[in-house]
């Protein structure tokens, strides 16, 4: 006999909820009730992942779960803010207990790494759409933006953006096992959101957003808001030992700057503070200098000194094909 909605809940969700003195009422009742610090700012992020398009419709349900979070908490790192509380939404075509065990488990991992207490959300049937809504909160008296970058601040990206792309390119074309694979599909099936390194920068960054639809057009979208233009030099985007095994040049920069999937944050530091980033771990994470915010209100990309047009400049969900 399947499962109903309330006994999913009770089952496979509300008993790993988490621990939080600042959840009054949570999961079991019409909505939850949050004590809020009237000292600080509630942060809120929302965002929906679907079988087919943020992930393969074979995927792994931990991999599915964790990732479900982890997107979330990315856009919240973006900010500089702490992750509190989580409501799941679940879409799915059949109350499977081993595919809610491994989803719930993947869910969870990240959820404790990270002191996130699930509050409540939604389970219904229908195709497999995972929908989550994270909330934290942020000091007073400074969080990041994307419209605070201006001409002369340095560019600045964290990790190895192009990573992901390429172990989902890895996992489409079902690649033999290997250390070089395996590190590639981990870094598309968990990213790793950069909250401490959100927190580090939410005093030193003039601006800041996470990489989800590429660099490129991301950096497009910080740029808009910001009211400014950028020079990105290609050569300076660090470079994936793993990836370097399996792509040659052109396919790396392709996943590079278009890839999307990192979940890294790009962010721009004024030019007086900047060199003391240069080439080095803020928070355990790698940090690298990609170039410089102008005056221009575009995008240019330069490799080595020459004008560079790139084969794929990031995802649009609703672009034509």
């Amino acid at each position: 006999m399947s499962l109903a909605e309330f006994e999913i809940i009770a089952k496979y969700f509300a008993a790993q909820a988490g621990e939080r003195t600042d959840v009054a009422l949570g999961i079991g009742d019409d909505a939850a009730v949050l004590d809020v610090d009237p000292d600080r700012k509630l942060v809120l992020a929302m965002d929906t992942i679907v079988a087919g398009v943020h992930f393969l419709e074979d995927a792994d349900p931990f991999d599915i779960g964790y990732r479900a979070l982890a997107v979330n908490l990315s856009d919240l790192a973006a900010m500089g803010a702490v992750p509190s509380w989580m409501a799941l939404s679940l879409s799915m075509p059949a109350a499977d207990e081993r595919w809610l065990e491994r989803f719930a488990a993947g869910l969870f991992e990240l959820a404790r790494a990270h002191d996130v207490h699930l509050i409540g959300g939604d389970t219904v049937r229908g195709p497999l759409v995972v929908t989550v809504q994270v909330g934290g909160w942020v000091e007073n008296d400074r969080w990041l933006t994307r419209d605070g970058a201006r001409a002369g601040d340095a560019l600045f990206v964290s990790g190895v953006p192009g990573e992901a792309a390429a172990g989902l390119a890895l996992l489409r074309e079902h690649a033999a096992s290997g250390a070089a694979v395996e590190h590639l599909r981990a870094r598309f099936l968990r990213p790793e959101p950069r909250i401490a390194l959100g927190r580090a920068l939410r005093t030193r960054a003039s601006a800041a957003m996470d990489i989800s639809d590429g660099l490129l057009t991301d950096l497009h979208k910080l740029c808009a808001a910001s009211g400014c233009g950028a020079r990105l030099e290609v050569e300076r985007l660090p470079v994936s030992p793993a990836a370097s095994e399996r792509f040659d040049e052109e396919a790396w920069l392709s996943f590079a700057l278009g890839g999307g999937d990192d979940y890294e944050l790009l962010f721009t530091i004024p030019a007086a503070h900047a060199a003391e980033l240069d080439s080095k771990t803020l928070e355990g994470i790698g940090v690298c200098r990609i170039g410089v915010m102008t005056e221009s209100r575009t995008v240019e990309c330069f490799h080595r000194g020459q004008p560079f047009v790139p084969a794929s400049t990031g995802y649009d969900h609703f672009a034509k094909p």
